[in-house]
């Protein structure tokens, strides 16, 4: 007779342990490596006492600087721009990191994507922040020039105000002096109100360059007054006479003023 064997204690089953195995398998996090891999994902709040991984040497290209950067293979590629910066003076945002004929992101872990010890990686700067730098530098220059233009042209009206204020001096004295004088340093000044006109600036040159008109301006109207009053005969000048010199002022694109045959 044949007994039929029963499924006795060595074969029974543990409900609890099956469940208990099932839920940490599915609590756990994996992601793919290099190469098809699947490994637990790493967890950031893991114990800090654990000892770190040893730091690697990369090799970093950067046109044709060569430089060797020492870093933990579980810190980003974030981290490795902000050493590059201090060797470099890119900013992060500025830096573009190729390894393996691909850009990596900020975020990317070093070891995930593969990068080992005395690994290559090349660094280029990002073409927008090229161009930023470029169109920066050139209103730089611009406002540079534009200063020194601005400053050369007021060491010249330096020296015309004086020659205004002589003439000033004399008329007041009731002598009299050559109108000529006074044509030629109107039409002086008025070359300057010209080369202020040229001037395209912005922020404090731009203010500067106001100032200035307004100071050859007050000089122009100090000669239109004194042209009057030298004309005048002796018996008149008890009697002073105060003449206005009006500006007119057009605004198409930019502010412009007129004076006689000059332009500002």
């Amino acid at each position: 007779m044949l007994k039929k064997k029963g499924g006795g204690g060595g074969g029974s089953k543990n409900p609890l342990g099956e469940n208990s195995v099932k839920n940490d398998a599915e609590s756990i996090e994996w992601e793919m490596r290099p190469g098809g891999m699947l490994v637990q994902k790493r967890d950031p709040n893991a114990d800090s006492t654990l000892k770190p991984p040893p730091n690697v040497k990369l090799r970093v290209t950067y046109g044709s600087i060569k430089l060797e950067v020492s870093i933990n293979l579980e810190t980003t590629f974030g981290e490795l721009k902000k050493l590059l910066a201090i060797e470099t003076g890119l900013q992060p945002h500025e830096q573009r990191l190729i390894f393996r004929g691909k850009e990596r992101d900020s975020s990317d872990f070093l070891d995930i994507t593969g990068v080992k010890d005395k690994s290559k990686i090349v660094l280029i700067e990002d073409p927008s922040s090229r161009e930023k730098k470029y169109i920066e530098m050139k209103r730089n220059a611009k406002m540079e020039m534009a200063c020194k233009a601005i400053t050369e042209i007021s060491g010249e009206v330096d020296k015309l105000a004086d020659q205004v204020s002589s003439l000033e001096g004399i008329v007041n004295s009731r002598k009299k002096v050559a109108e000529t004088d006074i044509v030629t340093l109107t039409e002086l000044l008025m070359r300057q109100l010209v080369k202020l006109d040229g001037i395209t600036a912005d922020g404090d040159v731009k203010l500067q360059r106001r100032l200035q008109v307004r100071r050859v301006q007050k000089c122009i109207e100090t000669l239109d007054a004194l042209k009057v009053r030298n004309a005048m005969p002796r018996s008149l000048l008890d009697n002073p006479v105060v003449v206005t010199t009006k500006w007119e002022t057009f605004e198409p694109i930019r502010e412009r003023r007129l004076y006689g045959g000059g332009v500002l």
